[in-house]
């Protein structure tokens, strides 16, 4: 038995998110059954580093999964994407130690969401961006971003229903620029709850738009509550850039 890292990127459009779901595709679901298919092994299961939601996409979301194939390391990545639908590859696969996990080795991710600022939304951006037909000042937005930076307790960030114990992140980059009609929010932290991606993005529109006030985000951080922040950004202007690792794939990352 060996275990194998893959980095995979997708287009979330088409799936019910990165977890294998009852009643509708996953993306964990389709790269299992590929490599059940390669392997011969049914019982074959991978582990991801981010639990991304319905229509949200991955340039380099990690897994890992434990085999008996002979197949070499990084040839799993040239075998599977000839049995991966179009939507989905496996951009490198490769040998990892036997104590290294996908998720809890991680230290850190990288987030982009992107908007497409435009009064007529795309028809070549749809599936990877979030339209917004009224202006957002890019810069404003920008300052808005640096509010955020540092260790916060970010429980007005997360969704309703959260069950997280620990709310207490860092975040070490955030920053907004505008390149022509489109908007680039990246963040980078050593972890994130759920929707807080998102609802960052969200309050990112309403201070960029004039309909928050600037320091939405201090506001939340200093009284707790999510009704100071904007709406929660749509799915699919984000996308899961990179995820970090130590080179023996030790780390500590909190989801």
């Amino acid at each position: 038995m060996r275990r194998i890292r893959m980095i995979i990127e997708y287009d979330g459009t088409n799936y019910s998110g990165w977890q294998r779901q009852l009643n509708a595709p996953s993306v964990q679901e389709t790269v299992e059954n590929a490599l059940r298919r390669l392997t011969g092994e049914r019982e074959l299961f991978i582990v991801g580093a981010s639990r991304t939601d319905a229509g949200v996409h991955a340039a380099g979301q990690n897994a890992h999964f434990d085999t008996e194939c002979r197949v070499p390391a990084d040839k799993f990545a040239f075998a599977l994407n000839t049995m991966l639908p179009p939507d989905v590859r496996v951009r490198a696969s490769m040998p990892a130690a036997e104590d290294f996990h996908a998720r809890f080795s991680a230290k850190g991710k990288e987030y982009r969401y992107l908007f497409y600022n435009s009064p007529h939304a795309s028809a070549m951006y749809r599936s990877l961006t979030a339209h917004v037909m009224y202006p957002l000042d890019a810069e404003k937005m920008d300052r808005e971003a640096r509010l955020a930076l540092g260790w916060h307790d970010f429980a007005p960030f997360a969704a309703s229903g959260s069950v997280v114990k620990d709310t207490v992140r860092e975040i070490d980059d955030m920053r907004v620029e505008r390149r022509g009609d489109f908007v680039e929010m990246r963040v980078h932290g050593n972890g994130f709850l759920y929707n807080m991606v998102r609802i960052l993005a969200g309050t990112l529109i309403g201070v960029g738009s004039g309909k928050l006030a600037e320091g939405a985000i201090t506001r939340a951080l200093e009284s707790g509550s999510r009704l100071d922040l904007g709406v929660t950004a749509p799915p699919q202007g984000l996308t899961l850039m990179r995820v970090d690792y130590d080179a023996d794939g030790e780390g500590a990352h909190k989801e």
